[in-house]
């Protein structure tokens, strides 16, 4: 298993109330109300933000809007490579936060 997938493994475990899941075939981790947080994907992770907490992802080098398909960007969604692992953490938990005041 690679780093930044050992990484998400360790981020899913801790996360209060995060499942495993799996969307679009990925690994992702969804809230109690069953919405998406966050995906694995390509050994980078894609977080479900808004706000500030958006702003302040894509502010990072590389980070980006995920795009799984070309000319297809899922707004809201952000894609931080593996080289800011060190805020994964913080932005799933940011994300989860987000995802739990979603209404179904």
């Amino acid at each position: 298993m690679s780093a930044p997938e050992t990484l998400y493994h360790q981020i899913a475990t801790g996360l209060p109330d995060a499942v495993e899941s799996k969307m679009f075939g990925a690994k992702c981790l969804k809230a109690p109300n069953g919405k998406a947080l966050a995906m694995y994907w390509k050994e980078c992770m894609v977080f479900k933000l808004t706000g500030d907490a958006a702003a302040d992802a894509l502010s990072l080098d590389g980070a980006q809007v995920f795009t799984p398909m070309d000319g297809r960007p899922m707004n809201g969604w952000i894609l931080v490579p593996f080289d800011y692992a060190e805020h994964w953490k913080s932005m799933a938990e940011e994300a989860l936060a987000y995802v739990r005041e979603i209404k179904k």
